[in-house]
């Protein structure tokens, strides 16, 4: 910590102090901290290692290297204690190629040197060390990890422990600053997301009365601003069926988790009961991540993966597929049988598309309160959206209207 303003110049980062007794801590230590720096910068390898095995590791993150430099340390210190010989030595965490690269450098052979490369607990290093010391195939250990030398030394076998040095404290430094404003800078990237609306978009040979399709586009509108107000960012209509939301790539990573979920999709679907779709683009100037969000968006329509594109066009996180069914194999669920039914109820009677519980009990021959469940499961799995209650002067509880998204079904006929 001492070491940030150094000779070079001071560092222009506020530096957190995240101390741990046991390297294996890195991982809870990183979860504590959370999004509250730009960039990780571990002591060593080892915890840096144990917190990128744990998948903990969301920001930029270095290490301070114990190979190279700090090696050189340690084997001058063994060349001059005669307790030492590094002819015959077990290194651990290091890789092989690391320590024969350090070893040739300074003329040390390297043939009597055994090294345990994979990163393991203190328990395991501990008697890899201590097994070849015991047959006497070395006579010494040198490690990387403290509580590895603390058991060595209790059970007598001589070790050294790599230590970082102070020139790589101060170059692991400058590469964690660095790395910590140029993810400043990535997170302040301009971000816009295109939202489309396939409902409003689509047109029908009975296409719902203007009204509605008003109230369902400013029910969507007022729950966008909610999101864009949430994560900072703005949101705008474009035209009748599409919004555009701007914000930065920060926001948008946290409301994607991490450009694996597409944003605002499920708050749509369940409040409004309509399927949105969305494609991300980031970009130097507005203008540019509108086109790169189009571009995400046509793609995301087409091949139902990636829905976010990078300031360079590239696919960012792709989301996940949904499992394919065999072709010709429809998708039959409860709701897809009813709206079945509805429509060719409707297409006989030539009804409008939209219907309450009362008219569509009639056309399914059940009681309304059965066919309210049934309009209910409609909206669950998208098939139809609910409108605003039908307000009368009448007393009693208003008619809820649902408008049926028959297309779904021209959709599914269309890919068999």
């Amino acid at each position: 910590m001492l070491m940030g303003p150094g000779s070079t110049g001071p560092l222009n980062a506020r530096l957190i102090a995240a101390a741990y007794r046991d390297e294996q801590e890195a991982t809870d230590k990183v979860l504590r901290l959370g999004s509250a720096i730009d960039a990780y910068l571990f002591a060593s390898p080892v915890p840096y290692e144990f917190a990128r095995k744990a998948g903990v590791l969301t920001m930029p993150a270095t290490y301070v290297p114990l190979s190279g430099a700090s090696l050189h340390e340690a084997l001058l210190r063994a060349t001059l204690d005669e307790r030492f010989d590094p002819t015959r030595a077990s290194l651990d965490v290091l890789s092989r190629t690391d320590v024969v690269e350090a070893y040739s450098e300074v003329d040390l052979p390297v043939d009597g040197l055994h090294v345990h490369e994979e990163l393991a607990g203190t328990a395991t290093l501990t008697a890899f060390h201590e097994g070849l010391w015991r047959r006497k195939i070395t006579r010494m250990a040198i490690t990387c990890v403290r509580g590895v030398a603390e058991r060595l030394d209790a059970i007598g076998v001589p070790n050294l422990r790599l230590r970082p040095t102070t020139a790589g404290v101060r170059s692991a430094l400058q590469t964690a600053g660095l790395l910590g404003a140029h993810h400043r800078l990535e997170e302040a990237q301009l971000g816009v997301v295109i939202v489309d609306v396939p409902t409003l978009r689509d047109s029908s040979r009975r296409s719902t009365p203007r009204y509605w399709r008003d109230e369902l586009r400013l029910s969507l509108y007022r729950l966008l601003m909610q999101e864009a107000h949430r994560i900072n960012a703005t949101a705008h209509q474009v035209d009748d069926h599409t919004f555009m939301v701007t914000a930065t790539r920060g926001s948008l990573v946290t409301a994607t988790e991490g450009f694996r979920k597409p944003p605002f999709v499920e708050r749509a679907k369940t409040e409004l009961g309509i399927a949105v779709e969305v494609g991300i683009g980031m970009g130097r100037t507005t203008q540019d991540a509108e086109t790169h969000a189009r571009a995400a968006l046509n793609r995301a329509q087409a091949t139902r993966q990636s829905f976010a594109v990078d300031r360079e066009g590239r696919s960012l996180v792709p989301a996940q597929r949904a499992p394919q069914r065999q072709s010709g194999e429809p998708l039959r669920t409860k709701g897809r049988e009813t709206l079945l039914r509805l429509s060719e109820k409707i297409a006989e009677e030539d009804a409008p598309l939209v219907v309450d519980a009362e008219s569509a009990g009639r056309m399914l021959g059940v009681t309304p309160r059965t066919a309210r469940r049934l309009l209910r499961t409609l909206v669950e799995e998208g098939l139809a959206w609910p409108l605003p209650p039908n307000r009368t002067l009448q007393p009693g509880r208003p008619r809820q209207l649902y408008r049926l998204i028959v297309e779904k079904l021209d959709k599914d006929k269309a890919e068999k």
